[in-house]
């Protein structure tokens, strides 16, 4: 769309100011992911769990607002209507919209949020050069941002998912492995969890605190198609004696028989993704499973799911620092180039085995960039957890599990192996895949 294309324009202007360089980086990939779209994609709510792309550009503009105000007293809202329509789940802005009608809203129209993003753009660089105190803030706001591109792609993927136009890949080499799941020993002991360094992060990943571990084996590579295929062959979604009681009964409630997005046509398991609709690659991690058919599959092949801690222990802990690391593990692995939404959210998970020499200090791979990985821990806020921002994250503290890892469809700028993702335990619209511990 022009007005798109003129707004990345703007936002392209050189600037001075690292955070207002950022600021400018951010919003224009937000936009990247939207101007190739026809204006009625804009408004299409394909389910409740999903949201309209006007409403993700809506309100990633108001959640500046939000800070606008906090670093301003005197601040004004754009619009009174708009905020009411943009609030996701701040109680302390007023009642709420409903997230299952945000697709049954014409107004404010598209024209009119377009022009809402750009004045929110005009309002809040003034802000980055004499932020102060507030600058934490405005940086929480753009990682905000990053968390709802990814959202967006998982709607578009919803949206489009029955309009597909199949698309090329390049040819890939596929590697082979044995039915058995390869494990990695990972040596237990007492470990510091968290977020330690000085750059950004939520406060759901603070404060570092010391957990101790037993011994256990990490899977070398996320559980792939083909193994789940097995699962699946062999009875898996019905036989109620893998699955928890209420995972169970969202198999039945839902019918359930495979991830979301798989069909079977003519004997052939196909999926519906960037790619278009194309044949289930057996050699790619398995994705858009929620966390009971995770369990399930591990409980099916004698295993579990890790611990959070168990998995960033096997990700980050460098035997040679007796320290925690960050990703990427070396600016020379290939794997440390994989998570970057702009040149590879179209297409999907990378077939295990494809970076050799990217692994993890205690051998594992690909826990970066490729899925999501459900673990066995509950969304809790660690030991001495203080809010940052009310009712951003603690207010989830329940019923909810964790994810750790990042997707193909995670910003680069999101990416630490402190990083804490959560969703409930039967949702599987997010890049989410697993891999097993014993």
């Amino acid at each position: 769309m022009e007005q798109v294309l003129q707004m990345r324009r703007r936002l392209a202007a050189p600037a001075e100011s690292g955070l207002l360089s950022e600021f400018r980086r951010t919003r224009s990939r937000t936009l990247s992911l939207v101007e190739t779209l026809e204006r009625d994609d804009f408004v299409v709510q394909t389910a409740e769990y999903m949201s309209p792309p006007k409403w993700h550009l809506g309100h990633v503009s108001w959640l500046f607002e939000v800070v606008m105000s906090r670093a301003d007293p005197s601040y004004r809202f754009y619009s009174e209507e708009f905020s009411a329509y943009l609030n996701s789940y701040y109680n302390q802005f007023g009642e709420p919209h409903r997230k299952d009608r945000r697709g049954v809203i014409s107004r404010p129209t598209l024209d009119q949020i377009l022009e809402y993003y750009a004045e929110t753009n005009r309002r809040v660089e003034p802000f980055l050069d004499e932020c102060g105190d507030a600058a934490g803030l405005f940086e929480m706001a753009m990682h905000h941002e990053c968390q709802h591109q990814e959202l967006m792609v998982y709607d578009l993927q919803h949206l489009l998912a029955d309009q597909y136009r199949p698309a090329r890949r390049g040819e890939r080499s596929i590697v082979q492995h044995g039915a058995k799941p390869d494990m990695v020993p990972v040596g237990g002991g007492l470990y510091d969890i968290g977020y330690g360094g000085s750059g950004f992060c939520y406060d759901i990943e603070q404060p570092v605190h010391r957990v101790y571990m037993d011994d256990y084996r990490m899977g070398r590579y996320p559980v792939t198609n083909g193994e789940y295929m097995r699962f699946m062959e062999e009875g898996g979604y019905g036989d109620f004696r893998h699955w928890l009681a209420d995972g169970w009964k969202k198999v039945r409630e839902n019918g359930w028989n495979s991830p979301m997005y798989w069909e079977m046509v003519d004997g052939t398991w196909y999926t519906r993704d960037f790619g278009g609709l194309r044949p289930v690659d057996p050699a790619e991690p398995v994705v858009h499973v929620s966390f009971y058919e995770a369990d399930a599959y591990a409980r099916w092949a004698g295993m579990r799911l890790p611990t959070e801690a168990e998995w960033e222990r096997a990700a980050c802990w460098d035997p040679a620092a007796r320290t925690m690391r960050t990703f990427p593990w070396g600016n020379d692995a290939p794997d440390s180039s994989r998570c970057n939404l702009l040149e590879s959210w179209m297409w999907g998970g990378t077939p295990v085995g494809s970076y050799p020499g990217g692994a993890s200090p205690c051998g594992c791979e690909q826990m970066i960039g490729d899925v999501w990985e459900w673990t066995a821990s509950e969304f809790v806020g660690y030991p001495g957890f203080v809010s940052k921002f009310q009712e951003y994250n603690d207010k989830w503290f329940t019923c909810q599990k964790v994810l750790r890892g990042g997707s193909f469809g995670t910003p680069a700028a999101s990416v630490r192996g402190s990083y804490r993702n959560f969703f409930r335990l039967d949702e599987r619209w997010m890049f989410a895949g697993f891999r097993l511990a014993d």
